[in-house]
């Protein structure tokens, strides 16, 4: 879940003029990195080998 100093450092990184859009991405993509993080630390989700196979399959 995100935080309130996640986001103001978010905010620190970006440039000094920006779009909501811009600020809206950064924070999904954030967002979906950490529940990425959280399913590796869960043991969840695909290893390497799993994900060659897949994309094999394309």
């Amino acid at each position: 879940m995100l935080t309130k100093d996640k986001v103001k450092e978010l905010v620190e990184q970006m440039p000094e003029t920006f779009s909501v859009d811009d600020l809206v991405e950064r924070v999904l993509l954030l967002q979906k990195i950490e529940a990425a993080q959280k399913e590796i630390e869960n043991g969840e989700g695909l290893d390497w080998e799993d994900v060659k196979k897949e994309m094999d399959r394309w």
